[in-house]
């Protein structure tokens, strides 16, 4: 028995000198590691980093709303905005105890992201927002991820996508049936970003599911409960074992991840035996890729799961997002408005469905999107990380750095596109520029987004059906507050005032 009493003691010693070690002396070394190098930051505080300034800093961001302009950064990443003002573009600031750098330098972005030999991988998820996104494309690497990202790839080609046009334009057409029965032949008001999160859940839903689209907007239903909990998670330290406690949020987790995967199980099990819409996302994802040196390769079950619980939020929730912005500004920017619509008519006229054969034709409409997602990037921030120690430039950088690519700011910089930088202005994108590291709204890389042919597509297809037969403009009632859930949306809907052309 009294030999028990130091063992426990030399136990409990041992314990908290490796707690010391990880969370106070190994973060010093490497804050003065960076400082030697010349990279300043926010001082380190012991376990929780910078991670409760950040949240201090976004909550007080979000008490108050704008004026209508597109100086946003300052409200979107209130913390990174306030670092640059006073470190410059290249920081160090902590998350828990993980160094992550902010960079904003396109010339170091492009060295980190394209450069093969670095390993630039996305961070790992916290255990508890894990759930939202499954183990799908974001959260894999090497011969895994490689295997998901060729598979994908083979759903998202340009030809399959177009092939999706006729499922877009029904579930537009539903849409604006909905509302011209709203309206009528007088002005009315909706709030658009309600809406478009509908509409792009219905548009996922058949191109994803075929004629089970309905059991797929279920799907979408359960998600939208898991987001509000991942939003919880994402902001905070991860305490080891948290996410085994019968908590309250952690069975309401449980339960909601349950149901989803049973959900798309039972899809799998239907689309197996009928062989539905072979053209649909769900057969693309079980179709098989022939490797020269593997053969043939498929993804199992649980693996496709993972895939279509990854697109399925993630195209809905950047589609959406996007066709919002884009309709605000336009809403606000008479003048473009009125130059997209001469140019659909243009190409369609005013009562012809468009169609995938004419979509190259829309130069205007392409513009104004781009410039949106210059604006308004739906995923406003990307978070990247080095399993091994790199050279960037001139730095050296240990293993387990974590990055930061603030893309509002960069897309906002004055330094990269000039003095009217904060000003919508779509013919910056009429000419070809070297782009490149400097607008990345779908990321840049070998990880940029798979979807983005799909997310494009559906855009210039909802602008241009809603545009041959509304005109439309700002509410009185709209507040202008963009803010960073998991992507960059109006805190407060978006209000606009439309009426049949």
């Amino acid at each position: 028995m009294y030999l028990l009493i130091p063992l426990v003691l030399l136990v409990i010693l041992f314990v908290i000198f490796v707690f010391l070690y990880q969370n106070i002396w190994i973060p010093l070394e490497i804050q003065r590691h960076f400082r030697r190098q010349g990279i300043p930051g926010p001082n380190y505080y012991p376990l929780y980093g910078n991670t409760r300034e950040i949240k201090g800093d976004i909550a007080e961001a979000e008490l108050s709303s704008m004026l209508f302009n597109h100086d946003i950064v300052h409200r979107v990443h209130p913390h990174s905005y306030k670092w640059s003002a006073i470190f410059g573009k290249t920081f160090i600031y902590w998350f828990g105890s993980k160094p992550r750098m902010n960079l904003a330098e396109p010339n170091l972005i492009k060295e980190l992201m394209l450069n093969r030999t670095t390993s630039a991988n996305n961070v790992p998820f916290n255990p508890l927002s894990k759930p939202l996104f499954g183990q799908g494309l974001p959260g894999l690497h090497g011969k895994k991820w490689a295997l998901h990202r060729k598979i994908t790839n083979q759903a998202f080609t340009m030809e399959r996508v177009k092939a999706w046009v006729p499922e877009i334009v029904t579930s537009t057409t539903i849409m604006l049936k909905k509302w011209e029965e709203i309206g009528g032949s007088k002005k009315f008001e909706i709030e658009v970003h309600r809406e478009l999160h509908g509409l792009t859940a219905e548009i996922l839903s058949r191109t994803a599911f075929g004629s089970s689209f309905e059991e797929g907007k279920r799907i979408f239903e359960l998600q939208e409960r898991q987001v509000y909990l991942t939003m919880q998670a994402i902001r905070s330290v991860y305490l080891p074992g948290l996410r085994f406690l019968p908590t309250i949020n952690n069975r309401t987790r449980w339960k909601l991840e349950n149901d989803i995967r049973d959900s798309v199980r039972n899809l799998i099990k239907i689309n197996l035996k009928t062989r539905d819409n072979s053209k649909n996302l769900l057969t693309l994802l079980m179709s098989s890729y022939k490797d020269r040196d593997e053969g043939e390769l498929q993804l199992d079950v649980e693996e496709i799961i993972d895939e279509c619980k990854t697109f399925y939020f993630a195209g809905k929730e950047t589609s959406a997002n996007l066709l919002t912005w884009v309709l605000l500004l336009l809403a606000l920017h008479q003048e473009w408005q009125e130059k997209a619509r001469e140019e659909i008519f243009r190409v369609w006229g005013r009562n012809d469905f468009p169609t995938a054969d004419h979509l190259s034709e829309l130069n205007m409409v392409t513009m104004i999107i781009n410039e949106t997602l210059r604006l308004y990037p739906p995923v406003a921030n990307l978070i990247r990380r080095t399993s091994e120690d790199i050279k960037l430039g001139r730095l050296d950088l240990p293993a387990d750095t974590q990055f930061n690519l603030p893309v509002s700011a960069i897309h906002h910089d004055t330094e990269i596109w000039g003095d009217d930088a904060n000003e919508f202005n779509p013919l910056r994108f009429a000419e070809p520029r070297k782009h490149l590291g400097a607008y990345l709204p779908f990321g840049i890389g070998p990880r940029i987004c798979v979807g983005q042919n799909l997310a494009m597509v559906e855009a210039k297809i909802v602008l241009t059906m809603i545009l041959q037969q509304f005109s439309f403009a700002m509410s009185p009632t709209y507040v202008h507050a963009p803010t960073l859930r998991l992507t960059l949306q109006p805190q407060y809907g978006a209000h606009i005032i439309f009426k049949k052309i």
